[in-house]
C-alpha cells in the first residue's frame, strides 16, 4: 500500500511498541500514521501565517492599528487555547472517537482565519486592530479543541516509539512553508508588505485548515466507551485542583513546563532588539519567518528521534540551551564591535526557535507517553490551563520588567530556562513511570 510506503519511509519503526495500541488499531497505523502527518501539516502551514510573534504584529502595523494591540497577540493566541481546556475535557471525554473534536477545532480555526483575511483586506486603523484580536480569540478557541484531541487520537492510533517521530514529520513540512514564505517575502517584499498579500496569505491558511479537517476525519480511530459517571462526578475545577495536589509527576511535569517558557517568550523580545538596530521595515519580516524554517527543518526530525529516545532529556537540554543563548546574546550586544549589528537578533532568534522546537516536541511525547486513555485526556487538559494561567501571569511579569528594558526581561527568562532544567531532573522517564 501507498501509505505504508510513504511511513516506512519517514518513519523508522524499529523501536515500535505495538502492544501498547489495540489490536483494532494495529492494522492501520500506517493509513493512520499519514493521514495524522498530512493533517497536522497543512495545520502547522497555516500557523506559519497566523503567527502572534511574527505576521500579525506586521498586519497590525500595516493596518494602521495601534501598537497596543500587539501586546495582546501572544497571550490571546496562547493563553486563549489553553485556559478553556480543563473545562473541556468532561465533555470531550464522553466523546467514543476524539478525531470528530479535532475536525471541529479544525473547522473552527478555518472560520476564525478567513474573519482575519477579511479584516486584513477592507479595515484600518482601531477597527483593524479590534477585529484581529476578535477573530485571533475565536481561532485559540478553536485550538484547544484540536491540542486536546490531537494527543489522545495520536497515543490510540499510534505506538509509543513512533508519535515523536510523527511530530517531528510535520514540523518539517511546516519548516519548509516557512522557509519559502520567508523567502518570498524577503525578496519581494521591499520595505514594506502590500495588505492584500496578507490577506491572500491568511485566505490559503484558512483553505489549509478545511482540507486538514478533511483528512483528519478519514483517520480510522478505534472506539472507546466514554466515562459513564464523569458528569455526575467533580466539576473541572475541583478534579483539576485534586490532580495538582494528588499527582506528584503531574505536578513536576506543570512546573518544568511554566519554566520552559523560556524558548517561547524570549523571542519577541529579540525582535524588538533587531527592531532597534535598524531592522524594523516590514521586509524583515522575512528574515525572521526563514529563521522560523530553518529551525523546523533542522530541529524536527532530530528532536523528534530524540524525544522518542528521552523526552525527559530532551526537555532539560532544550531548555539549558535556551538559557545559554540569551546570556551569549546579551553578552555579545554589549560588545562594542557588534554594536548595531543587525545580523545578531536574527541569528539568536534562529537558536531559540531551535531550541523551542525542542522544548515543544519534548514535552508533547512526554506528557502522551507518561499517562494513558482518559487520563492523558486529563493531563494535556489541565496541563494546558494552568499555563494559559502561569503564561498570563509570567507575560505581565516581562511585560513590566521589558518597561526597563528588554534585557532585564531576557535575563529573568534565562534563570527560569535554567530552573526548569533543574525541575525536569527530577521527573521520571515516561517507560519508567
Amino acid at each position: 500500500m501507498a501509505s505504508k510506503r510513504v511511513f516506512s519511509f519517514l518513519v523508522d519503526d524499529d523501536d515500535a511498541d505495538v502492544q501498547s495500541l489495540k489490536p483494532e488499531a494495529r492494522p492501520h497505523i500506517a493509513r493512520n500514521g499519514v493521514r495524522q502527518m498530512i493533517a497536522q501539516a497543512l495545520q502547522s502551514m497555516g500557523d506559519q501565517v497566523v503567527n502572534a510573534k511574527t505576521v500579525l504584529p506586521w498586519l497590525v502595523t500595516a493596518l494602521g492599528a495601534p501598537g497596543a494591540f500587539v501586546a495582546f497577540l501572544v497571550p490571546i493566541r496562547e493563553s486563549g487555547s489553553m485556559l478553556p481546556q480543563a473545562a473541556w475535557a468532561p465533555r470531550i471525554r464522553q466523546q467514543p472517537r476524539r478525531k470528530w473534536v479535532w475536525v471541529a477545532g479544525a473547522t473552527g480555526q478555518a472560520v476564525a482565519t478567513t474573519g482575519l483575511a477579511l479584516v486584513a483586506a477592507t479595515a484600518s486603523g482601531v477597527v483593524a486592530g479590534v477585529g484581529i484580536l476578535a477573530a485571533l480569540a475565536v481561532f485559540a478557541l478553536a485550538r484547544s479543541l484540536t491540542s486536546i484531541a490531537s494527543k489522545d487520537v495520536l497515543g490510540r492510533t499510534i505506538p509509543q516509539g513512533l508519535r515523536g517521530q510523527i511530530t517531528g514529520v510535520t514540523t518539517v513540512a511546516s519548516a519548509a512553508v516557512a522557509l519559502t514564505l520567508g523567502l518570498a517575502l524577503r525578496i519581494w517584499g521591499g520595505d514594506s508588505v502590500n495588505t492584500a498579500v496578507l490577506a491572500a496569505l491568511l485566505g490559503g491558511a484558512a483553505i489549509a485548515w478545511g482540507v486538514a479537517a478533511a483528512v483528519f476525519a478519514t483517520v480510522r480511530e478505534p472506539a472507546e466507551e466514554p466515562e459513564q459517571d464523569a458528569e455526575d462526578g467533580p466539576n473541572w475545577a475541583a478534579q483539576a485542583r485534586d490532580l495538582w495536589r494528588e499527582d506528584r509527576i503531574f505536578r513536576r511535569f506543570v512546573t518544568a513546563r511554566a519554566l520552559l517558557l523560556v524558548s517561547a517568550l524570549s523571542p519577541p523580545f529579540v525582535v524588538t532588539f533587531g527592531t532597534a538596530q535598524g531592522e524594523g521595515s516590514l521586509s524583515s519580516l522575512g528574515l525572521f519567518i526563514i529563521a522560523q524554517g530553518v529551525a523546523g527543518v533542522v530541529g524536527g526530525p532530530l528532536f523528534g528521534r530524540l524525544a522518542d529516545r528521552s523526552s525527559r532529556r530532551l526537555m532539560i537540554g532544550a531548555s539549558l540551551a535556551a538559557s545559554a543563548v540569551i546570556v551569549a546574546f546579551l553578552a555579545l550586544a554589549r560588545v562594542p564591535a557588534l554594536e548595531g549589528a543587525a545580523w545578531l537578533a536574527a541569528a539568536t532568534y534562529l537558536l531559540l526557535a531551535l531550541a523551542h522546537v525542542g522544548a515543544r516536541l519534548a514535552r508533547k511525547t512526554y506528557v502522551v507517553d507518561i499517562a494513558e486513555g482518559d487520563q492523558r485526556t486529563q493531563y494535556v487538559a489541565v496541563a494546558n490551563t494552568l499555563m494559559g494561567v502561569l503564561l498570563l501571569a509570567v507575560g505581565a511579569v516581562t511585560a513590566a520588567l521589558a518597561a526597563l528594558g528588554s534585557g532585564f526581561a531576557l535575563l529573568l527568562l534565562a534563570a527560569l530556562g535554567v530552573a526548569g532544567a533543574w525541575v525536569g531532573r527530577t521527573l521520571p522517564e515516561a517507560e519508567r513511570r
